[in-house]
């Protein structure tokens, strides 16, 4: 475990090599830094001004934009999330060397622990009402817009698992990742074809249609994304904040919040109930949710990291993940054989 946290400090040092910290890019902001350091992939800043966060923005002002007129409407009636500081001529981004920097206010809190059952119902309770806060916004960024395209996102991804199939039976030598991946993705690949028929059979699309059932979805819903002050949830780095269906963000923090407890559905079950004293669920959106989580969302994820090189790695380190996924294969079949029983008791 040591060599994986070496890896990832080492993958943060060297992304926060690419930060150009002048005082003229603070300037821009009105700040007065009187030191900073390194936290995760951003800096924390100490200024006359309290406690900042400076983010270099890796996508575009479009994306940006929408995070932050998501986040705006959304504190109208919930304001446990991040707040951008401006520029002295009122924007929300500064421009330093041809790079793209925003300055976000420190939220107070620690980090959520999974482990912990009580920080998962303030995590689940504060996502409900943060949902609920959203309903409504619409923007015109079709890119952020997911509603209605999760079918086809499956089936793009299914195509994707079968190209990493053909690349893996074309290398000569098989790493020993080539090998492992070979040994089970089959069985993955038939996994996707069944949530494909699962998902097409649900009343997914219908509900698609109804606005009440579409927020915005954090989409990133780590431990280290929640924090918790006073048994209250704040939400942080809305990088990868999408208009969906909120199941989508329940989906997401399933998986994370149950992996590592052998897929324990009763934890599952309190989830879905938590959340449904804010904002409840019906039967047809339970059943979307079993579709959504019946996706190899991890196999596909660190299969693609390898194979389409996205991740700068060591060979071992890969296949030590990959391991560590095949893991808990069987407590989360048996986990979706039984999850719409169970949680609809």
């Amino acid at each position: 475990m040591s060599e994986i946290n070496d890896i990832a400090r080492y993958r943060e040092k060297k992304y926060l090599s690419r930060y150009d910290l002048y005082v003229d890019l603070f300037n821009k902001f009105g700040l007065k830094v009187t030191d900073l350091v390194p936290l995760r992939n951003v800096y924390l800043l100490f200024t006359d001004k309290g406690r900042k966060i400076l983010k270099k923005v890796e996508y575009s002002k479009e994306n940006l934009q929408f995070i932050y007129e998501a986040v705006e409407y959304i504190r109208r009636s919930f304001d446990r999330i991040i707040s951008f500081t401006k520029t002295l001529e009122g924007e929300i981004y500064a421009i330093c060397n041809g790079e793209l920097y925003c300055v976000i206010d420190v939220a107070q809190g620690r980090e959520a622990e999974f482990s912990n059952p009580i920080d998962v119902t303030i995590a689940v309770k504060g996502m409900a009402e943060m949902h609920k806060a959203s309903e409504g916004y619409r923007c015109n960024y079709q890119e952020k817009y997911m509603a209605g395209r999760a079918i086809e996102n499956f089936k793009r991804r299914l195509e994707e698992l079968k190209f990493f199939k053909e690349l893996a039976l074309l290398h000569e030598y098989k790493s020993g990742f080539d090998q492992v991946f070979l040994t089970h993705v089959d069985s993955y690949i038939k996994e996707i074809e069944e949530s494909i028929k699962f998902l097409t059979s649900t009343s997914y699309l219908k509900i698609c249609s109804e606005e009440d059932k579409k927020v915005i979805c954090h989409h990133d819903l780590a431990d280290h994304n929640i924090l918790i002050n006073e048994d209250k949830a704040f939400f942080i780095d809305f990088d990868f904040a999408i208009i969906d269906l909120r199941v989508h963000d329940l989906c997401n923090f399933i998986n994370k919040a149950v992996k590592n407890f052998a897929f324990d559905l009763d934890k599952a079950k309190g989830i879905v109930e938590d959340y449904s004293t804010i904002n409840p669920l019906d039967r047809r959106e339970l059943e979307v949710l079993k579709a959504f989580l019946s996706f190899p969302e991890d196999f596909y994820s660190i299969s693609k990291d390898y194979y389409a090189r996205r991740k700068e790695w060591e060979e071992e380190t890969f296949l030590y993940r990959l391991m560590r996924k095949l893991e808990y294969k069987e407590d989360r079949d048996e986990f979706l054989a039984k999850f719409l029983d169970r949680v609809c008791e």
